[in-house]
């Protein structure tokens, strides 16, 4: 434990350094200052009643917890609802979302913070969402005898708590009421360490990305940019994908195809380095910032927040972003749209379930260089035998992995 802290200090520590040239770094520093007074404050705002708290580390979990979040507020109207963020980039995406009755950064994990947060907050009932083994945090909520729940949660062998270094993080697993896993392959790895209170639910994404199809509305920039044409959208992109995207495009040389890229960070500084990417390989490209689509350019770059999820809609073709960095991002949002998916992922893909699902099924690839990526986008665009048995086992896919929001409302004792 000792060792635990010390560590968590040091990665404080870091961050302010970082903060003096990241963006990011800043805004993380900057959310937790004065954290005890602001949530004090806001905490007395929201008036009385029990306080359910949900914690999603950035802005993939909140979209994973944003389903459960919701039947929450339908089921418990009454009930107080708490959100926090570890991450600048959930939290200030979602500061000043509807959905809750207060949205705050969860400070650092020290003792002291965990039980000032704690004792101001007085939640009936905690949520994780998939990740984030705060120990501190956790620790605190069981000798406060708060029942408290992970929701959505995916155990692989390289984890932790799989390692001989991991003894704390083995015991952090003890202090939950029930771990919501995704799949088999978790129930299995939490037996070996002597973790039964779980129960195997499947991912709330799925029921989250059914929403945003539901509930979608057509784009009138959209339906005019890609009138006629078939469409490449490459989401959360990285300047490495944005690179490996371009060489693909021009090599190709399709006069019928446009290419849509949205950045992972759409920053400025990030927006400029993507623009300058474009002069310097002498790509025209138009701006969604400028409102009006450019009917004359094959490249449009999406420097706007909260499109993504929604403009795969019109794609042909989805790219998916991350595999050159940290790894691949979320596949479920293209594919509930029923279109293929490449993406560069090297081996790491197996990290992530859905991206194992959606490959074996024949509605991904897995791309290694230009020539596979060439490839691989010509055979979706044109194949039209291929596509619509994608199709087909994708609309199956979904139907099939459903309904884990209202297991795990079921499976919670909420009074």
């Amino acid at each position: 434990m000792v060792v635990y802290n010390l560590l968590v200090l040091i990665y404080g520590l870091v961050i302010r350094v970082a903060s003096l040239n990241s963006e990011k770094a800043r805004l993380w520093v900057e959310g937790r200052k004065n954290w005890k007074d602001k949530l004090s404050k806001k905490i007395h705002s929201i008036g009385p009643g029990p306080r359910i708290w949900v914690h999603c580390a950035s802005y993939g979990e909140f979209e994973q917890g944003k389903p459960l979040i919701e039947a929450i507020r339908t089921k418990h109207p009454d009930h107080k609802l708490v959100l926090s963020f570890f991450s600048p980039s959930g939290y200030e995406a979602f500061k000043d979302w509807k959905g809750t009755d207060l949205i705050c950064y969860l400070p650092l994990d020290t003792k002291i913070n965990a039980k000032d947060f704690i004792n101001l907050v007085q939640p009936k009932t905690a949520i994780f969402i998939k990740y984030e083994f705060w120990v501190n945090f956790l620790f605190q909520l069981k000798e406060q005898q708060i029942p408290t729940f992970l929701v959505s949660a995916v155990f692989k062998s390289h984890h932790p708590f799989f390692k001989w270094y991991g003894a704390i993080f083995r015991r952090s697993l003890q202090t939950f009421e029930k771990l919501f896993v995704q799949d088999e392959n978790s129930a299995r790895l939490l037996e070996t360490i002597g973790i039964t209170r779980f129960q195997v639910s499947g991912d709330t994404r799925f029921d989250r990305v059914l929403e945003i199809r539901t509930n979608f509305s057509p784009n009138t920039y959209f339906e005019k940019f890609c009138a006629g044409y078939k469409l490449l959208i490459a989401g959360s992109t990285w300047p490495k994908d944005e690179e490996f995207l371009i060489d693909m495009f021009q090599s190709l040389n399709d006069p019928l195809l446009k290419l849509v890229i949205v950045p992972h960070q759409v920053d400025n500084k990030n927006i400029q380095n993507t623009l300058a990417l474009l002069e310097r390989k002498q790509v025209i490209f138009s701006l969604y910032s400028t409102k009006k689509p450019d009917l004359n350019t094959n490249v449009l770059i999406i420097d706007a927040m909260g499109l993504l999820s929604k403009i795969y809609h019109y794609a042909h073709v989805a790219y998916i972003g991350g595999g050159f960095n940290s790894g691949i991002h979320n596949c479920l949002e293209p594919a509930v749209f029923l279109k293929p998916i490449i993406f560069y992922g090297g081996d790491d893909y197996h990290k992530y379930n859905e991206a194992v699902d959606l490959i074996a099924m024949g509605a991904a690839k897995n791309v290694h260089d230009s020539k596979d990526l060439q490839e691989a986008v010509t055979l979706f665009l044109n194949d039209t035998l291929i596509v619509r048995q994608i199709e087909s086992k994708l609309q199956t896919y979904f139907e099939k992995n459903s309904g884990t929001t209202n297991k795990v409302m079921t499976a919670i004792k909420w009074d």
